[in-house]
């Protein structure tokens, strides 16, 4: 079952800050220096969503990718959207250890 407007709004405020709701879909865009980043960030939530057996909709460029989350076959937002944009969170946001 898809969630509605509100509660993803919650969500998305408590659990994801950067992500977006818009046209049926959860979004986040990544900002990344150049091609060899984007590929190599797409290709790594390209291996998470192939794990969750989940499709996004991905929007590549020199320096950005554009993410999209949603549950197709249940038409919206739904609770697997938001586990795996948490995994793609934490990888996104990895930076190693600070030296």
């Amino acid at each position: 079952m898809s969630y509605d407007e509100k509660t993803i709004a919650a969500r998305l405020e408590a659990e994801l800050p950067g992500w977006t709701y818009a046209h049926d879909y959860i979004r986040r865009v990544y900002v990344t220096k150049k091609w060899g980043s984007t590929l190599a960030l797409a290709n790594a939530i390209g291996w998470l969503a192939e794990a969750a057996q989940h499709h996004p909709d991905l929007l590549l460029t020199y320096g950005s990718l554009e993410l999209r989350l949603q549950t197709h076959d249940a038409g919206g937002v739904t609770e697997k959207d938001f586990a795996l944009a948490k995994k793609i969170e934490e990888i996104a946001s990895w930076r190693g250890e600070e030296r």
